[in-house]
């Protein structure tokens, strides 16, 4: 059994409790994969210390929305200046050749970077499974557990090829058959619906423009048989609206809801162009939203009404988005994005640093349906991120540490990332992969993947 673990001497813990509570040179004790105590002056016989002297902790930092294969290919040459719909058609001719070695490999990129960040939970959207791929999750779920962070993974699904009408070539897509039968196979597998788990699957049947709508329907009465969540793009673009009302002759939402979806046990990536009565009816049904800032910047899609979102009750958590559209899985870097982009969205005074980062910890674990985790309280999981501020990059910034995680800072690495009571970052590296080894590979697995494409790099 593992010795308990006290970080102590904290300049500040921001708990994200509901009261907004801030300690200053305080301590926190981990017993097992659960926070026993958070204050001044713990002790603890027997406890592995960490001294925080300088450092600021907050949540372990939640992302809910990703396609982690995509971090083999960032920086595309022949996509960087594409929109989305462009992006999705150049890029599905490099992701058909997809294999299970390159999904763990491209997981292993993103979620070690996540890590590093300060994130300790993150979802993602697997939803291209070239011929003869059947279980590109399975080798990324392999990955986040030798890297031991908290995994979300969603069986994404594409069933409209080219010749029905649908965006993605037909030979990355399935059938709605092929689709329900591994979401069932998954879910029996893997899926733990319990406190502190650290594996829980959902369902993402990708957007209105590659899937039928009856496979938007058989995956809601699965989600529901089941009890797991569902998943999916929306609103992203003006060309996925106009998409909508000319095949189904209904906007995104209302197409949403005619396939059963307007849930609770629903979140949607992105959801940049609705107006204040879609904003309403998402909020009376309970559904959340991730929100990706960078991204939706990288390809021109706009900016969410994240504010009004908020204001109208709606759970909006943050996500860095794949990690070809971003190009990084940098989540403190998304937490500032946020902050900046809406302060030009809805006003300076409309989105402060603690508003991001809770957007970042609670309000992310809200939109994942958890509540034990994203915040520092008694019985809450040890998943906790732990950034030094005592260095040149955020000299100056005395007056309110906190804030000056989003403020200021060249490197966003953590000093330590601790994900269910086990630390996994120490001193701004990963522990259970080698970074150069990995980065070379996922290189070579970069240029393999564009030759064998056909795009020059």
């Amino acid at each position: 059994m593992r010795p308990p673990l006290l970080i102590k001497n904290a300049l500040r813990i921001a708990t994200m409790d509901d009261a907004g509570t801030e300690l200053a040179d305080a301590d926190i004790l981990i017993r097992g994969h659960v926070i026993e105590a958070a204050g001044k002056n713990l002790d603890c016989d027997g406890a592995e210390r960490l001294d925080a002297s300088g450092c600021v902790v907050i949540p372990g930092m939640i992302n809910t929305h990703h396609h982690l294969c995509q971090s083999l290919t960032r920086a595309t040459p022949a996509a960087q200046n594409e929109g989305l719909f462009r992006w999705l058609t150049t890029h599905y001719e490099i992701w058909r050749h997809l294999t299970e070695p390159y999904a763990a490999l491209g997981a292993s990129v993103g979620l070690g970077e996540l890590l590093l960040t300060g994130c300790t939970t993150s979802a993602d959207h697997t939803y291209l499974y070239p011929r003869g791929q059947t279980r590109l999750i399975d080798a990324q779920i392999e990955a986040a557990r030798t890297l031991g962070i908290r995994f979300h993974p969603t069986r994404g699904s594409m069933s409209l090829g080219v010749s029905q009408g649908g965006l993605p070539p037909d030979d990355c897509t399935q059938s709605e058959e092929e689709i329900l039968r591994d979401g069932e196979r998954l879910i029996k597998e893997y899926h733990d619906p319990g406190p502190y788990s650290m594996l829980r699957i959902g369902l993402a049947p990708c957007a209105p423009f590659s899937v039928s709508p009856q496979a938007m329907k058989q995956t809601a009465a699965q989600a529901k048989r089941w009890g797991v969540r569902m998943h999916t793009h929306l609103c992203e673009t003006t060309d996925e609206q106009e998409y909508c009302l000319k095949r189904y002759k209904l906007r995104p939402v209302d197409f949403l809801e005619s396939m059963g979806w307007l849930a609770d046990n629903v979140w949607l990536a992105h959801m940049v162009h609705v107006d204040d009565a879609e904003i309403s009816r998402l909020a009376a049904a309970h559904v959340g939203i991730a929100h990706c800032p960078s991204s939706n910047l990288r390809l021109g899609s706009g900016t969410p009404p994240v504010r009004r979102y908020l204001d109208a009750g709606v759970a909006v958590g943050l996500a860095v988005d794949g990690s070809a559209s971003n190009d990084t899985s940098d989540m403190l870097a998304e937490a500032r994005q946020a902050m900046l982009v809406h302060r030009v969205k809805s006003g300076v005074g409309s989105m402060s640093a603690r508003a991001a980062l809770r957007m970042a910890t609670r309000a992310g674990a809200a939109v994942l349906g958890r509540d034990d985790i994203g915040m520092i309280a008694p019985g809450k999981a040890a998943d906790l991120a732990i950034f030094d501020v005592d260095r040149i990059d955020y000299a100056g910034s005395a007056g309110d540490p906190v804030a000056s995680l989003l403020f200021c800072g060249a490197s966003h690495r953590t000093k330590w990332t601790i994900v269910n009571g086990r630390v996994v970052v120490e001193n701004g590296l990963l522990k259970n992969v080698d970074e150069r080894a990995l980065a070379r590979q996922a290189n070579a697995a970069c240029l393999d993947l564009l030759s064998r494409a056909g795009v020059t790099a």
